[in-house]
């Protein structure tokens, strides 16, 4: 009830409500209130009534591409812990999925813990973000974490490629979230996507939460981290999700334009050219 009463208080989410879901058909939205109260983890994340839609929708898709390959356990990152919100939220929402699908999650946050470094240039956007901004509780945070997930405390640069060279095939890297902020602490965070291919799913969603704000651009920030790295690497591809709107009941959430695809070219799924055991044909109704 006080985490209700708390979500209530936030302008946010009335402004949401006012400019996301009001302009959608009337018996979708009264469909959802159903949905909210009766439905299923699946038919919850479908009708965008779990917090924070984006870590519902990731999770539940990951875990029902790692069944297709019989896998029993993905992992998950959050890179920007910042108060540790969203990670003890993918915490919780892990915990609904794995009930629903069977599909465990290794949950890995990564943070300074002591809030943002001195911003490096404009590409940082400093008009935004400041040095020592969103710190977290470590002692609190640590407490509140379930089993299955941490925090890797320190710079990016310093943590994510011993990380990356620690990632298996048997739990392959499944949803992301990237949530640093700064273009440079960006690039460090990016080489999350570098480790063997067999360690990934052949595409997974990565949630890139700094790209709304008035400022953001492709010149600085998140996106141009993300031109950069496209430009640089031939196999790993991030790309925007343009037709996911048209797959999900409510077209006008603003998370979708958050959404991105890490593609994996070189993956054994996607990089084999063998000829086909058997051959697919489709049947002409006009012959």
């Amino acid at each position: 009830m006080a985490l209700l009463t708390s979500l209530l208080r936030r302008r946010d989410i009335w402004k949401r409500i006012a400019v996301e879901r009001l302009p959608e058909p009337l018996h979708l939205n009264i469909a959802s209130l159903f949905v909210a109260v009766f439905g299923s983890t699946r038919s919850k994340a479908a009708f965008d009534v779990l917090v924070r839609q984006q870590h519902a929708f990731g999770l539940l898709d990951a875990a029902d591409e790692a069944r297709q390959r019989g896998l029993q356990r993905v992992t998950v990152v959050e890179l920007g812990v910042g108060s540790g919100t969203g990670l003890l939220n993918i915490c919780d929402l892990a915990e609904r999925v794995t009930r629903a699908t069977g599909v465990a999650f290794d949950v890995v946050g990564f943070d300074t813990g002591a809030g943002l470094p001195p911003p490096a240039d404009h590409r940082d956007h400093p008009e935004l973000y400041k040095e020592g901004w969103y710190p977290l509780e470590r002692d609190a945070l640590e407490r509140a974490l379930p089993a299955n997930a941490r925090v890797v405390y320190g710079d990016l640069r310093d943590t994510i490629d011993d990380f990356v060279r620690g990632l298996s095939p048997a739990a392959p890297l499944g949803f992301a979230t990237l949530d640093v902020d700064y273009y440079s602490s960006s690039q460090h965070a990016l080489r999350l996507f570098l480790g063997e291919p067999a360690c990934y799913l052949p595409s997974l969603y990565v949630y890139v939460d700094d790209v709304h704000e008035r400022t953001h651009s492709r010149f600085a920030g998140e996106l141009l981290a993300i031109d950069e790295f496209n430009a640089e690497h031939d196999l790993r591809k991030l790309d925007a999700d343009r037709g996911l709107m048209y797959h999900r009941v409510f077209k006008h959430a603003e998370w979708l334009q958050h959404m991105f695809k890490l593609h994996v070219f070189d993956h054994p799924e996607r990089s084999s050219i063998e000829k086909p055991a058997e051959i697919v044909a489709v049947d002409n109704p006009y012959l």
